[in-house]
């Protein structure tokens, strides 16, 4: 039983990696470039292994690191082929990376770090900035790893919940003295 799909040849599928590579703001592993891509029941790990090093080869992709962007021959060359995406291919792939470049954005402002204390205790520094400065600094300390860790992880997901509700409870309207 034949698989159902758009992408038919390996040109289909280098299309559909410019298409992807054209529209994230940040060089990526092969890794990320296949589940953005993942948008086509046909499209294989193995298709994108393949095509990754052919694109680099030609010049229309850069790698650094294990990490690879499109060049401007790519960008030129996106620009020609994009028409040739399925449509519903391109929206997936195109809402893919558009989520990718929000969730690195968030992930750029969000820092933290663990640091173990005297006495066996740990300090959780954590950050929420924005482009210009630090919108909330904040140290905690645990008594174990492993709630340093949770903290840590708790602050990642909801940073911008955090601020608000600190930022609610400091502005809030003073209840009447008695």
């Amino acid at each position: 039983m034949e698989r159902l799909g758009f992408v038919r040849d390996m040109l289909d599928v280098k299309v559909l990696i410019l298409y992807v590579m054209a529209r994230v703001e940040q060089p990526i592993s092969v890794q990320k470039i296949y589940e953005l891509c993942l948008q086509d029941d046909r499209l294989t790990y193995f298709d994108v292994c393949e095509a990754v090093p052919q694109l680099v080869e030609t010049g229309h992709l850069r790698a650094a690191n294990d990490l690879y962007e499109i060049t401007d021959a790519g960008k030129e060359a996106c620009s020609i082929m994009e028409d040739t995406v399925a449509y519903p291919v391109a929206q997936r792939a195109k809402e893919a990376a558009d989520k990718f470049n929000r969730d690195a954005r968030r992930n750029s402002l969000i820092h933290t770090a663990i640091t173990e204390q005297s006495g066996g205790t740990y300090s959780v520094r954590m950050r929420l900035d924005n482009e210009d400065t630090t919108l909330l600094g904040l140290e905690l300390m645990a008594p174990s790893i492993s709630q340093a860790r949770r903290l840590e992880r708790t602050f990642r997901k909801k940073a911008e919940k955090i601020y608000q509700l600190v930022m609610s409870e400091f502005l809030a309207k003073p209840e009447k003295e008695e």
